[in-house]
């Protein structure tokens, strides 16, 4: 008995019997006033810095290519609406390092309507009007012949040189190939400078790769923004596929819960075996390609990521990864076979739940239209922050300059005191910044806007958490169901929430985000620390990283069962994470065993249905059946819809699931008050269905006859 009281003098006290607890509690008043007054002026800020940022900002700025002078070439309502490609006066100076560094490419760039054709130098074309008339085209405006050729290079108007290019990402790049194993340009392995020097082909080659270099990532994102374009209707039928299967799965939960369970159970194993097979297949099939033995350290970072499905090792490691995650799975349902039939049962009664309060399945249908709308806020925020710049102009030259990098004015550089110091000197654009106060205060700005992201996302989950958690408590509590339940519980449950708790939903999404935006600073120190040598520093950032990685899932849990404490009872939300993590801790054993095992086998739910839609967008969009070969899109990277599709279909399950695992947690955490509350005799008898009284070896005592 001693024992006992020590035991729960650490952790609280068990609740006792009160016979006037009927489930949630109605007659309750506002919690965390603070922490609400504190939520609503973050939200007024957070709409003042979107308002700021629309105001600032021009999106066009990752669209067009930008000229020397920071204009967009291609862009509709402008003088250079006809002339979408840029072009450079000299790309051989873009295999200067330093382009790399600033990526600015160190000579003037103007919009053209198309790209050079022919070789061509600025003397022999001056000397015709034909030739000048399509020479010019590549020229600065205002040029004419009348002006001697020395003073138009010297004033920087016109290239020294023409030759043959093509548009590549709208920006005229040489049109290099490959004649007996010299490099060519134009058909012709030797050109013209302009200067009356011939240098060889191969002298372009650095330039067109750092160019290439510093727009690839972008390149690449064109082509993913392509693929979505081509395939985004075949991607919708994918994730109405996967709804559809998952509302299909929930209702035969409903009725055949025990029968779906071991459906299910044996469905995934297949599922990642047939996996497993397949990776299986592609290795040895690649086993007498050339090339195929390649390893992914040798082959580096590639742009086309099928190249990588080309090698022999990408399949092992698949192979691998499933042949592991197929093993754990298989070792849980083995030493977990005895608590599975107390997991069934719990499943069960939420399917029973989910009955009585049926609109909680299209529930999470509103938290995704209100992440939705939190993520594209944050989305056209963070764009119109980071193009919210002013065109900023630098001196850049080819020899030594006192003014190289400085900062110069377009209009006036002819005759400024930089150019006369300097006058092979250009003054080009360089990047988007500013020097007023909203620009210096640019980066808090973004950062605001991603804490705000984190805490408005964080607040919608909760607000999700809470409503379904009450709505549930409604029925578990319910003594005659359904005729003690409210007529709307889930309507009922979300405006207890909204008017009451909206400070403690904001205080634990607070807690939460809080960590997150930490975690987030992590990942950026551990990105700018990846060159440094400092091993210590690297394992200390690596330790923190893990910590605070435990802390946001252990948070996770904590604001969970604490949202479903505020729903039953109304305090506040430090209260109510106290007492919930007491229950929890004073029947640890029940939570490890019942809650967890419950979980895993509403994760292989999950699972399963990914498995088996990400199987049909496999081969849907690889061609692999001769049946869709037609009909699916032609892609650069047909990996980009069927992760996407994989991706979807997760999240789609989840949000089914989630209604699911609220439900479980929520009964879970009523039963264990149950349990506390109540013995089972006539006055005070248990509310837990028969089943799982049942399986708990618990039942009510008879009324004695009288």
């Amino acid at each position: 008995m001693a024992e006992e009281d020590e035991f729960y003098g650490k952790h609280g006290e068990p609740r006792k019997y009160d016979p006037t607890f009927k489930g949630p509690i109605q007659s309750r008043g506002c919690t965390d006033i603070v922490c609400c007054i504190l939520f609503i002026l973050a939200i007024l800020g957070y709409v003042a810095v979107g308002i700021l940022a629309w105001s600032q900002g021009d999106p066009r700025k990752v669209i067009y290519p930008t000229d020397s002078r920071g204009q967009f070439c291609g862009q509709a309502g402008t003088p250079l609406e006809n002339k979408p490609l840029l072009f450079y006066f000299n790309i051989m100076k873009c295999a200067s390092p330093m382009v790399l560094l600033e990526f600015q490419c160190p000579t003037t760039q103007i919009c053209v309507e198309k790209c050079p054709d022919k070789f061509m130098t600025l003397f022999k074309a001056h000397a015709g009007k034909q030739d000048f008339d399509y020479y010019k085209k590549f020229c600065k405006e205002g040029v004419t012949r009348d002006k001697p050729v020395p003073n138009i290079l010297q004033e920087g108007l016109c290239p020294a040189m023409l030759t043959p290019s093509k548009p590549f990402t709208r920006r005229c790049f040489p049109a290099l190939g490959q004649k007996g194993g010299k490099i060519t340009v134009g058909n012709s392995s030797l050109f013209e400078d302009g200067f009356g020097v011939m240098r060889d082909a191969k002298d372009l080659v650095d330039a067109v790769k750092n160019v290439t270099v510093v727009i690839e990532a972008r390149q690449v994102v064109m082509k993913i923004f392509e693929d979505y374009t081509r395939s985004w209707y075949w991607i919708l039928i994918g994730l109405v596929i996967a709804m559809l299967t998952s509302l299909l799965f929930i209702i035969l939960l409903r009725f055949l819960a025990g029968i779906m369970v071991w459906v299910m159970i044996v469905m995934v194993i297949l599922v990642i075996g047939y996996g497993i097979f397949h990776c299986y297949m592609e290795y040895a099939a690649l086993k007498e390609e050339p090339g195929a033995d390649v390893t992914l350290q040798d082959l580096g970072f590639q742009t086309d990521f099928s190249v990588y499905l080309q090698i022999r090792q990408t399949w092992l490691a698949f192979m691998i990864i499933l042949a592991i995650v197929e093993v754990v799975i298989i070792l849980l349902l083995i030493f977990l076979r005895k608590r599975l039939l107390i997991a069934i049962a719990l499943i069960k009664e939420a399917s029973r739940a989910i009955a009585h309060v049926m609109s909680s399945l299209f529930y999470p249908l509103f938290t995704f239209v209100l992440l939705a709308m939190v993520i594209a806020y944050w989305a056209v925020t963070a764009v119109f922050l980071s193009t919210s710049n002013e065109p900023v102009y630098k001196v850049f030259n080819d020899t030594a300059c006192e003014h190289s990098r400085k900062t110069c004015d377009p209009a006036n550089f002819t005759t400024s005191q930089m150019r006369k110091d300097c006058p092979e000197s250009d003054c080009l654009f360089a990047f988007y910044g500013g020097e007023t106060v909203y620009h210096k205060y640019l980066i808090g700005l973004q950062f605001y806007n991603v804490f705000l992201f984190f805490w408005c996302a964080n607040f919608v989950t909760a607000l999700g958490q809470m409503t379904l958690a009450g709505a549930f408590a409604s029925y578990y509590w319910a003594f005659v169901k359904p005729d003690d339940m409210p007529a709307f519980p889930i309507f009922s449950s979300l405006g207890r929430s909204l008017r009451y708790h909206t400070g403690s939903l904001a205080f634990g999404s607070l807690i939460l985000s809080i960590v997150q935006i930490i975690r987030v600073l992590l990942e950026y120190l551990d990105h700018k620390l990846k060159g440094a040598q400092n091993k210590f520093a690297k394992f200390l950032l690596c330790c923190l990283k893990c910590c605070f990685w435990c802390l946001e899932k252990f948070i996770k849990f904590l604001n969970r069962n604490a949202y479903i404490m505020v729903a039953i009872y109304g305090k506040n939300f430090c209260t109510s994470a106290r007492d919930a993590f007491f229950l929890l801790m004073r029947n640890m054993i029940r939570v490890a065993v019942l809650d967890k095992v419950t979980d895993f086998l509403l994760f292989l739910g999950k699972l399963l249905i990914v498995g088996l839609v990400g199987i049909f967008a496999f081969f849907f969009f690889s061609g692999r059946v001769k049946a869709f070969e037609d009909t699916a899109p032609h892609l650069h990277y047909y990996w980009v819809p069927i992760l996407t599709v994989v991706v979807g279909s997760y999240l789609i399950a989840h949000g089914f699931f989630s209604v699911y695992s609220m439900c479980v947690d929520t009964l879970f955490l009523c039963f264990l008050e149950d349990l506390e509350r109540n013995d089972g005799s006539p006055e005070r008898p248990y509310l837990m269905p028969e089943s799982l009284r049942k399986v708990l070896n618990k039942r009510n005592k008879t009324q004695p006859a009288e």
